[in-house]
């Protein structure tokens, strides 16, 4: 579908595409990971799948244990010079590991991760402890998935019954990730701060997120128009110091999640 906007409907130059390798795409041993083969064979497909010449960013989706770190920098490095990609990307990892591959690109000349994609809401921030800060430092944007932590952030759940809809009641990768009682009590003052400012929980969740230092753009899924729209409002929104406490004070830390 993204190939046929932009060929009928959008110049190529005016769109950011962005795509992903790791996660298995068939059964193979080969189909999975971060090895040299299967970054240039998923680079390949995405390119003849959207119909375009090139990716914007080309991003790691996890760290692969299996594959030694020199030989997926070198690939990626290979991909940008062969103009594939423009440039390469991260994803939920600890920052030893992303130091690690930035430290050795530096080293080998080889092009740098110029994004993280990490798991950072309201109701999860232990990227503030390392990740964050090492991204101001490195120069590196933060594009964080699951902005709304899977629509938790919403205001429509509940701590009995869950919520009232579908994905809320079935949705139990978010049942394992949030729904502790004090996410519920961050919650709580999302919904009021959002009520005395007249506008949606999710777009003052979205506005805290884009309000933090380093963080360039939240990835939102949005099923509705409505939904969009309201995020894109959300970049009008600033929070004042006394908004900002009251939606922080409340968290406590969490285990570390979303590496897997």
């Amino acid at each position: 579908m993204v190939g046929r906007v932009l060929k009928d409907l959008i110049p190529r130059d005016e769109v950011v595409i962005a795509t992903k390798a790791f996660y298995p795409i068939g059964d193979g041993p080969n189909d999975r990971g971060l090895s040299r083969k299967h970054l240039f064979s998923a680079i390949d497909a995405s390119l003849r799948r959207l119909g375009v010449d090139y990716v914007d960013l080309y991003q790691v989706h996890r760290w692969d244990p299996d594959t030694p770190i020199e030989e997926t920098l070198c690939a990626l490095n290979d991909i940008v010079l062969a103009g594939k990609a423009r440039y390469i990307g991260a994803s939920s990892m600890y920052a030893w590991q992303f130091m690690k591959a930035l430290h050795l690109s530096d080293q080998h000349g080889w092009a740098r991760f110029v994004s993280m994609q990490n798991h950072y809401n309201l109701v999860y921030r232990e990227e503030e402890r390392e990740m964050m800060p090492l991204c101001r430092e490195e120069g590196i944007g933060v594009i964080p998935w699951s902005p709304l932590a899977r629509g938790f952030l919403a205001g429509n759940r509940r701590r009995e019954g869950l919520g009232a809809t579908k994905r809320s009641k079935s949705d139990t990768f978010a049942q394992r990730m949030y729904y502790t009682d004090v996410d519920f009590d961050v919650v709580n003052r999302v919904v009021e701060v959002a009520k005395a400012r007249g506008v949606s929980a999710a777009q003052v969740s979205l506005a805290w997120l884009l309000g933090q230092s380093g963080v360039t753009a939240p990835i939102i899924g949005a099923s509705k128009i409505k939904q969009l729209d309201q995020a894109v409002e959300a970049l009008d929104i600033r929070l004042d110091d006394a908004e900002c406490v009251a939606l922080e004070e409340r968290y406590q830390p969490h285990p570390v999640r979303g590496h897997e």
